[in-house]
């Protein structure tokens, strides 16, 4: 049988969304990953591949994954499309009833959300067109405007190029710096409870009728000139009147005098109130949205689609989970990974998704590694732990590296076979193998030790602490971040990206629901 999902499911999610942030049942995370994308794809930076969602990409993701922050309440918004005011356009209006069947008349949209019935002007005010002048004169359509819309006043006002807008809300500038966009404005946030739009919010009255719009006079021919008070409007709410006036007979404009309450449908009854000695006019009279204007933006606005933000920055002494000297060109959005070596969900305000190594020897202090070149260690008779690298600290003596299945290896041959045998972990002490690694560098190799003798989660060198982000024990860090435990609900493929020390990268993700 038909069916359909509505837009109210979608800002139905998005509101769970948001609401399922800040609950301690959940742990969300933005991170980046794929360091080596041009091995991936030659042409990646030119023609980047699209992401791919099965669950044997969702493996490699994480053995890719680099580094992740956690997102709080202040890093989600509600956004909805970005319209700009602009003199000489023709705004659509606010109507309940554009469909597949009554088409809107600038963008031919099916559906209200998909219209250009509310604008952003210069001074980030956002304002809902009521009325933009339709009328059977312009087949309906509406008129261009000329009068960008400024006021804050709690009733729609009618401005002089014929428009009527309803003033929404001033989007703040702490939300403009973390959750504009191109393509989005942010809408405010606890709209129920915001104190900021409580105005708005309370002068909301459901049911109230603030536009009719006259669609058909062709045939009429009413007994009257002038403009005609106290014309009711019939439905299932009351209280509701409007002024009509005529020219010649026929009615040129209709004004709600009092909107009233409680109508979900409604007609003008003009002939009980005016002879008509042809046919009846047709008007159409524009029910709010439940609550009425202003009660509740996101169902009003279509607010299905959510801007997660995130910065990415270091602080080399006490934040080292977002290594520098290396490229990305993934990232995305992990729900509830777990930490690493258990079963507790991961809450930490970031962490690290790779490997490291705490290096001993005399060339550590001068080391230059080449990232994504290989780091090894002979773990075994026959068997060889193979990882590739992040990057190197030569204050610290770490080195970070990761391990995905093409370092897999034949145990007999010690080759790469294509899709893998073993992969083998770096150890501290390997049974039949030895402590020495081998690390590539700028100009070669360079043979050196783990430090099994190094425990902690930081060093002092020259009076001065250096954090790790990991704990090391032995020489041996593991990743912060449990493999392949939660959800990836979000992958998005970029061209590198490659982290200097001074930089920071500020991350916006679009999520439509």
């Amino acid at each position: 049988m038909p069916a359909v999902i509505t837009d109210q499911i979608r800002v139905l999610n998005a509101t769970n969304f948001v609401s399922g942030i800040s609950t301690s049942d959940n742990s969300y995370y933005v991170f980046i990953g794929l360091p080596n994308a041009t091995s991936v794809a030659s042409d990646w930076n030119t023609n980047t591949p699209a992401p791919i969602d099965n669950f044997d990409k969702h493996d490699d993701i994480y053995d890719t994954l680099i580094s992740a922050k956690k997102i709080t309440s202040n890093d989600v918004l509600r956004v909805i499309k970005k319209i700009t005011w602009s003199s000489g356009t023709i705004y659509e209006m606010y109507r309940q009833d554009y469909s597949i069947n009554n088409l809107s008349p600038q963008t031919s949209a099916t559906a209200l959300y998909n219209t250009n019935y509310y604008v952003m002007n210069s001074d980030f005010r956002v304002y809902e067109c009521i009325y933009n002048g339709a009328a059977p004169s312009n087949s309906g359509a509406g008129v261009i405007s000329l009068e960008e819309p400024t006021h804050t006043d709690l009733q729609p006002r009618l401005e002089s190029d014929g428009y009527v807008w309803k003033y929404l809300y001033t989007i703040k500038p702490s939300d403009i710096i973390k959750f504009d966009s191109a393509d989005y404005i942010p809408v405010p946030a606890n709209w129920s409870t915001n104190t900021d739009v409580a105005d708005v919010r309370n002068a909301a009255v459901d049911g109230k009728i603030e536009t009719i719009v006259i669609e058909n006079v062709t045939g009429a021919s009413y007994a009257f000139n002038g403009t005609k008070n106290g014309v009711p409007i019939r439905g299932d709410g009351d209280g509701g009147l409007a002024s009509v006036t005529f020219i010649n007979g026929q009615p040129s404009a209709v004004q709600v005098t009092n909107g009233g309450s409680g109508y979900s449908f409604a007609t003008l009854d003009l002939d009980s109130v005016v002879t008509n000695t042809g046919t009846a006019s047709q008007f159409s009279v524009i029910i709010p949205p439940p609550g009425g204007h202003g009660a509740d933006i996101y169902r009003e606005l279509g607010a299905n689609k959510i801007l997660v933000y995130s910065r990415i920055e270091n602080s080399d002494v006490t934040n080292p989970d977002f290594p520098t000297g290396n490229q990305f060109a993934r990232i995305g959005i992990i729900e509830n990974p777990q930490v690493h070596g258990s079963t507790n969900l991961l809450t930490s305000a970031s962490a690290s998704g790779v490997y490291g190594l705490r290096l001993a020897g005399a060339a550590t202090t001068s080391l230059v590694v080449s990232p994504d070149a290989s780091v090894t260690q002979n773990v075994g008779v026959g068997s060889t732990a193979i990882g590739k690298i992040i990057g190197y600290d030569a204050v610290t003596k770490t080195l970070q590296y990761w391990q995905d299945r093409s370092v897999a290896t034949n145990d007999s041959s010690g080759n790469v076979p294509t899709f893998g045998y073993k992969l083998n972990r770096f150890q501290a002490n390997p049974s039949g193998g030895s402590n020495d690694v081998i690390v590539t560098t700028t100009t070669g190799t360079e043979t050196l030790s783990i430090d099994t003798g190094f425990t902690g989660v930081s060093t002092t060198v020259n009076a001065r602490t250096y954090y790790f982000g990991q704990t090391y024990n032995s020489g041996l860090a593991n990743p912060e971040i449990k493999k392949y435990s939660g959800n990836i609900i979000y992958i998005d493929h970029r061209p590198e990206v490659t982290r200097a020390t001074n930089q920071r990268e500020d991350i916006k993700i679009i999520l439509e629901f």
